[in-house]
């Protein structure tokens, strides 16, 4: 099975976060398996009580070798752009792939395990690992689990294997991205009739920690200890929402909710944004709840693994990213880029496609990264 025919395979079974992983997870663990894999099962329940899956799999006896990271979990498909096709019933239309995680990253998987299916073992001087999380769109959670409990992982880790996060790129070497920080405040009123003075406006108490959030805000766009010129945009991103969830303009808010998101670059200390904003909640009165999804990813461009990475990819440079992946909690991995097939700018979208030249190219050029660090060419 080629990358075209196994991707689309994959399109057609749904996994968007808010559902389980288990059937994807089941179809690529027969896959790994049937080319020669051994593959770890890890599993757990999100905060929904659904069963979530996590595959890493290792082809090939020793250690060192290269290793591939993904994930199986797509965002949810609410609205699509065409009615002739859903988006879990994969289409081609003018030399385009369409269906919900085509891009992110079904395609770059089908690209991976269709290099690694032409690599018989016996070529194999190193092993290749293949790992595939869960819920890397809502939190890495799979991630994290896959760093806490992974045998492979840990052989990765101890052996310091060169590492592919296979995030769209358009095939281009990343050595650097964001990562990703926030947090929830509520603040609690009681609910009436607007004409009456029985109520308590939530939104009132809120006010103050939103001219705080603010000037954080402003501060944050206009500071340099919060700038990263190696980025665009090259600041944190504090994004506010707010919501008071109210049915009806004529009843007293009986709860407020602020969210803040925010994306700390290196060399930053996102805990001071945090605490701050922690601090001013806490003075109000206000309920805090804070979320660390994962930390900025960087790794030296002047490295030689990232100098050979960018080399095999035929670019000049590598670059950075203002998007997160699960690089970020991969952090004891020491050698590890960026580089899959397709683009970003056609993630998350209503009409998500990744080209088949990007199909072709992604999986000859896994293939190349495959023999450079597992086969004869291995160093």
């Amino acid at each position: 099975m080629n990358a075209l025919s196994l991707v689309k395979e994959l399109i057609k079974i749904e996994s968007p976060s808010n559902i389980s992983n288990v059937a994807v997870s089941d179809f690529l663990q027969q896959e790994l398996e049937h080319i020669g894999f051994a593959v770890e099962r890890l599993e757990y329940l999100d905060v929904n009580e659904v069963r979530k899956v996590s595959l890493v799999g290792k082809k090939g006896t020793g250690t060192g070798g290269l290793a591939y990271f993904a994930h199986s979990d797509t965002v949810p498909a609410e609205t699509w752009h065409s009615s002739e096709h859903g988006p879990f019933a994969p289409a081609i239309v003018e030399q385009k792939l369409y269906g919900r995680g085509s891009c992110d990253m079904k395609g770059s998987i089908a690209c991976m395990i269709s290099a690694a299916r032409e690599m018989d073992e016996s070529q194999l001087e190193e092993p290749l690992y293949i790992a595939i999380t869960a819920d890397e769109e809502v939190g890495y959670l799979g991630a994290k689990q896959v760093a806490a409990e992974s045998g492979y992982y840990r052989e990765m880790v101890e052996a310091e294997t060169p590492a592919i996060i296979g995030e769209p790129t358009l095939l281009e070497v990343v050595h650097a991205h964001k990562g990703s920080y926030g947090f929830r405040v509520t603040s609690r009123g009681r609910a009436a009739h607007s004409s009456t003075s029985e109520g308590i406006n939530a939104n009132l108490a809120m006010i103050p920690f939103l001219l705080e959030m603010k000037a954080i805000h402003e501060e944050t766009e206009t500071s340099q200890q919060w700038h990263d010129a190696r980025f665009d945009p090259p600041t944190v991103s504090w994004n506010i929402g707010i919501n008071d969830h109210t049915p009806a303009v004529n009843v007293t808010p009986p709860q407020s909710v602020c969210t803040v998101y925010f994306r700390p670059m290196p060399e930053q200390d996102p805990e001071i944004l945090m605490q701050r904003a922690e601090t001013v909640a806490q003075n109000l009165g206000l309920e805090f709840e804070a979320f660390r999804h994962g930390l900025p990813f960087f790794t030296e461009p002047g490295s030689p693994f990232v100098r050979q990475a960018t080399e095999l990819a035929g670019h000049q440079k590598s670059r950075t990213v203002s998007y997160g992946t699960d690089g970020g909690v991969l952090k004891e991995l020491k050698h590890k880029v960026v580089l899959g097939p397709g683009s970003i700018a056609q993630a998350h979208t209503a009409d998500e496609w990744i080209t088949l030249k990007q199909l072709t190219a992604g999986t000859e050029m896994y293939a190349k990264f495959i023999r450079h660090y597992c086969g004869t060419q291995a160093s």
